[in-house]
């Protein structure tokens, strides 16, 4: 996974999209930066936040499972090791269940994994197992995903499944289609004004593909504004091989 956001902190951060080679950036709404509140109990992102890479839930598709379009972003992932990450982070993770969120209207599938390299990697395999050694935190991230908008103003989360937590294998499922829509996304032929930039550097195949002077041409030219910084370093990540 590409971490986005660090365990803790507030400031949403995230792959931008449409941007030249998609940097990891703090979004911007009416002009201001955006933070998550603390929901009483919380404080941030209760979990190291990010996407996986190569992932794309296709907005003009309506998932069989949500009857729900999807919300044209990298599938999202909860890391729920030990350790604290840092923007623009790449870890290996076990995938573990997922959680189906149905955001304004929008399939927003969560990944429950683990950091392979954490000390309870080893004895979490499943969704069951998460319950047993740590108790509390898939009820938990629900509890964050249903409330967490709430002190912007707008009303509580839906989730499908009655907001239960799918299984490896079901989870497993969703990242293998979401994998095959980013496909056709990045070897599409031309790319429409108001759609996703899918400028990269590493897809040999894809008729998007830069040289390595002009990502870094990209790299010095990416607009940098406001305070705290909003941009990270981190750059063409989500096509990444």
């Amino acid at each position: 996974m590409v971490v986005e956001v660090p365990r803790w902190s507030n400031a949403k951060m995230e792959i931008a999209t449409k941007e030249p080679l998609n940097p990891i950036r703090q979004d911007v709404k009416k002009g201001k930066l955006r933070y998550v509140a603390n929901v009483f109990p919380h404080k941030g992102y209760i979990w190291n936040y990010g996407a996986l890479p190569q992932t794309w839930e296709d907005p003009k598709h309506t998932d069989k499972e949500t009857m729900c379009c999807g919300d044209n972003d990298p599938i999202d992932v909860c890391e729920i090791g030990s350790k604290v990450c840092v923007t623009g982070q790449v870890i290996q993770v076990k995938v573990l269940g997922i959680l189906g969120l149905i955001d304004e209207g929008e399939t927003d599938w969560k990944v429950i994994a683990i950091n392979v390299e954490d000390p309870d990697s080893s004895s979490l395999n499943s969704i069951e197992d998460v319950r047993k050694i740590k108790p509390g935190h898939l009820e938990a991230t629900v509890d964050w995903f249903k409330k967490y908008k709430v002190p912007d103003g707008k009303p509580e989360n839906q989730f499908a499944f009655n907001g239960q937590f799918k299984d490896k294998d079901f989870a497993i499922e969703v990242i293998k289609s979401t994998h095959s829509y980013w496909k056709a996304l990045v070897m599409r032929k031309k790319m429409k004004d108001d759609e996703i930039v899918c400028q990269n550097s590493s897809l040999c195949d894809s008729p998007f593909k830069c040289s390595d002077e002009e990502a870094s041409a990209v790299v010095e030219t990416t607009a940098e504004y406001g305070e705290p910084l909003p941009v990270s370093p981190e750059v063409d990540k989500w096509h990444f091989l």
